[in-house]
């Protein structure tokens, strides 16, 4: 149907196209048939949208980079000055003018590490939907994993009387970015502190099946109404409910684009004063696609 000479020429065209350099005019319109001047017309036009997206996102890696050096001088001195008032504050003889000030100080402090902790979370958010930041898994402990991110809350924990239970004692490995995977755990069992009444339990779990290591955090807070399930990954998505607790609702998205990026998946099981078990799938092998258990 196509002459040989056209079809060496398409194939040319695919090939540079592939190599990143298909250049329009090195193909001249008046010696293409009809067929090869839409095919130069389509590459061309993938070649300007790839170029596009490549400076769209140098734009981001910039602009990210820009808002995290333009406020980390400013977050600073707001928590060294808070710092400073709250000893003059401790120096002040009038009782009640004393009390007063400190609660409005308190008040600064918990501004500010809001402000900084969104600050961060943006932060990740922009570098993992841009890919700035690769995810490299690796085949590892996942007691080590358990133990990293418990380790990062277990203050946070104990300040609620809360009891970390990890019942998990075995040697089993999965694939696994240990920085970012202790994040999205770590963000999980978060959550889990934050919606659990004061001297409840936060039970850590592992179950171990051929394709994937299914991580599971289970607390015995509020649960989460059936209707909200599909909602909770969502970026900044908070129910009505805990309009009034601490934090953005970006958490539980930031765990879960995590998880996507090295294969793996997330689900949650939960009723309305039973509780939650939000599960965490890891591929047990560096390759694994394979369909969920």
């Amino acid at each position: 149907m196509f002459g040989n000479r056209t079809l060496e020429r398409l194939d040319q065209m695919l090939d540079d196209a592939i190599a990143g350099t298909f250049q329009e005019e090195n193909y001249d319109e008046t010696r293409l048939s009809r067929l090869e001047s839409r095919w130069k017309q389509y590459l061309a036009t993938s070649m300007l949208a790839k170029e596009n997206l490549r400076r769209d996102k140098e734009k981001v890696k910039g602009l990210v980079s820009d808002i995290s050096h333009q406020t980390k001088t400013p977050m600073t001195n707001l928590k060294m000055y808070a710092a400073l008032l709250e000893e003059n504050l401790k120096a002040e003889k009038q009782m009640s003018a004393r009390e007063e000030s400190m609660e409005m100080l308190g008040e600064i402090i918990r501004q500010t590490e809001k402000m900084e902790f969104l600050i961060q979370a943006l932060s990740k958010m922009s570098r993992l939907e841009t890919d700035i930041v690769e995810v490299r898994p690796k085949l590892q402990k996942l007691s080590l994993l358990l133990a990293e991110a418990m380790s990062g809350i277990r203050q946070k924990a104990a300040k609620r009387q809360i009891e970390l239970d990890n019942t998990y004692d075995g040697n089993g490995c999965a694939c696994f970015d240990l920085k970012w995977t202790k994040e999205a755990l770590e963000n999980i069992l978060d959550n889990a502190v934050k919606y659990s009444p004061c001297g409840s339990e936060i039970i850590l779990s592992v179950t171990e099946y051929e394709m994937y290591a299914a991580v599971s955090v289970k607390d015995f807070g509020r649960g989460i109404p059936e209707e909200e399930m599909p909602k909770i990954f969502g970026r900044f998505y908070r129910a009505e409910e805990v309009q009034q607790e601490e934090g953005v609702g970006i958490g539980l998205y930031l765990a879960r684009e995590i998880l996507k990026k090295q294969n793996g998946y997330m689900k949650v099981k939960s009723a309305p004063g039973k509780g939650s078990e939000f599960i965490l799938y890891l591929p047990r092998d560096i390759q694994s696609k394979q369909e969920e258990p």
